[in-house]
């Protein structure tokens, strides 16, 4: 049998209700334990808890830590496949976090589930055992890292939360699945084309991330450009554009040699140099700022901080933000 591992963050996947107060907190003892013994046949299982935080709780260092221990684990162990159960609210960006940087072509999958495990209709079983069938598939290799929730699997690099308590919350509103788990297969329709990697093994920098609105004056970019940053990322309206009042302090930032990178605020479509007013995307491009293609917010600023472990070049920059 193929030898799968198991590791466990956190998250409600690994927490439990509290039924007098209605609170759901982490357990000492998790959930998932009783599952493992009523699936030892599907493969060489092992379990290993890495962490057990809530997923607002997780950091940029967690994640870095998190690459390295699979990594590690991989090597070592011989490990063929891995699962990660994870909280589910900053989940796509660990998933792709570890997309970036873990270098094995051995599937990895990330699952969480919106149910704790005493709740009716609790997600979490079903969820993990749909991923442990899709790291047995050697479709799944070489994908990069997955995301499997609710039947459908995900790249991670498209896949975002899109509701706050739906079991059907993770999406890839732009390219949909790529595959589905079924009662007696995994099901591949498509795969990506391309997997951007990159040999980093910490994230020092500080990358802001905001969004803007409409009357957004220059007092938000005053204020971070108070304090010590590397890179910023805007979450722009529309195509790509800002209001003109924000732009002077902006062009401050450029003049600085602070990297810029614009998505688009927007749950479909990409940025793109179109309007030629103060403030439009023409004007923005013109100045330095870097255009990305099609990565929300919270992934661009995950992209911005390993591009900025690798190079300083603003054109390199942009370069890495078309793939």
């Amino acid at each position: 049998m193929k030898k799968i591992l198991i590791i466990h963050t956190g998250g409600t996947i690994a927490m439990i209700e509290d039924k007098q107060t209605g609170s759901v907190k982490p357990n000492e003892h998790h959930p998932l334990a009783s599952i493992i013994p009523a699936i030892k046949d599907m493969a060489d299982l092992k379990e290993d808890i890495f962490l057990n935080l809530p997923s607002p709780h997780i950091t940029i260092a967690h994640m870095v830590k998190l690459a390295s221990h699979i990594e590690q684990k991989i090597t070592d162990d011989h490990i063929e496949g891995i699962v990660i159960t994870h909280g589910t609210d900053t989940l796509e960006e660990t998933a792709y976090l570890l997309d970036l940087i873990v270098q094995s072509d051995i599937p990895i999958v990330v699952t969480g589930a919106m149910r704790s495990s005493n709740e009716l209709g609790s997600d979490g079983p079903h969820n993990l055992v749909s991923s442990i069938r899709v790291a047995l598939s050697e479709e799944a290799r070489g994908q990069g890292v997955l995301v499997v929730l609710n039947d459908e699997i995900h790249t991670a690099k498209n896949v975002t939360k899109t509701h706050s308590s739906n079991i059907a919350t993770f999406q890839s509103p732009q390219y949909g699945p790529v595959g589905i788990v079924t009662k007696h297969r995994i099901t591949f329709h498509h795969k990506p084309i391309r997997r951007d990697r990159y040999q980093v093994r910490e994230l020092k920098k500080n990358v802001i991330l905001l969004k803007a609105f409409a009357g957004m004056d220059e007092s938000l970019i005053e204020a971070i450009s108070s304090s010590p940053i590397n890179g910023l990322v805007i979450e722009a309206l529309g195509q790509g554009n800002l209001p003109p009042a924000v732009v002077p302090a902006l062009q401050k930032l450029l003049e600085q040699d602070i990297p810029i990178v614009l998505v688009s605020r927007c749950f479909n479509g990409i940025v793109q140099d179109v309007y030629g007013y103060d403030g439009g995307g023409k004007q923005l491009k013109e100045m330095g700022m870097i255009f990305s293609n099609g990565l929300n917010g919270q992934k661009a600023r995950i992209k911005l901080l390993v591009a900025l472990e690798t190079t300083e070049s603003r054109e390199k920059i942009q370069q890495m933000f078309y793939q």
